[in-house]
């Protein structure tokens, strides 16, 4: 039995080293977007940018909706150093009432963020939240993806946010859609400083 399973193994360990050996670098940085109905896009990103500063990489982040809500990873990130933030929302869209501010807003913080995905001063940028905005219409998928086609080659962008639109889908290399099977805020529990913010 346990030769069996050594030789199941050693198969699959060959098959996943001749598949690593085939994949080539890009050359480019890479588009991920975090979207779907489910918890998690953003505190998936911010791990991403973990991961990046582990490796000393320069890491940027754009907030589209959040404004001044105060959320830990934006403490953890200003008393670490090291990750340019611009939390650049008025908050969420229910809170200003006033569309042309929120188009406003959400138009100078795409402009930022097209500043830094071209200076190549960047290897990663998170963009928060911006596809809330692209869903009510405050951006447009291709004023977004014309942005990212303009990026410097070392930087990969990451998007977040519900209905990400399909026209970034399609030019994105990773998309994960969160799926929520359960959450506490359905059952009338509210949201729980350190898990949630």
């Amino acid at each position: 039995m346990s030769d069996d399973h050594k030789q199941k193994m050693q198969a699959m360990q060959k098959a996943h080293r001749d598949k690593v050996a085939e994949a080539q670098d890009p050359g480019r940085g890479l588009i991920l977007i975090h979207t779907g109905n489910g918890k998690g896009k953003s505190s998936s990103a911010f791990g991403v940018i973990v991961r990046a500063l582990g490796w000393k990489k320069t890491v940027g982040v754009v907030q589209f909706i959040k404004g001044s809500w105060i959320t830990g990873e934006r403490q953890f990130f200003e008393r670490l150093g090291g990750v340019d933030w611009h939390t650049m929302g008025e908050g969420f869209t229910w809170d200003t009432q006033d569309r042309a501010r929120d188009v406003a807003a959400a138009n100078a913080a795409f402009d930022r963020a097209c500043q830094m995905m071209a200076s190549g001063d960047y290897d990663l940028i998170v963009l928060d939240e911006i596809n809330i905005a692209l869903r009510y219409e405050y951006l447009t998928p291709e004023q977004v993806l014309e942005g990212l086609k303009a990026r410097s080659d070392r930087t990969s962008v990451i998007l977040t946010g519900r209905d990400a639109p399909a026209l970034l889908c399609d030019y994105a290399d990773l998309v994960t859609e969160m799926t929520e099977v359960k959450h506490p805020y359905a059952a009338g529990i509210k949201a729980q400083r350190g898990v949630d913010f």
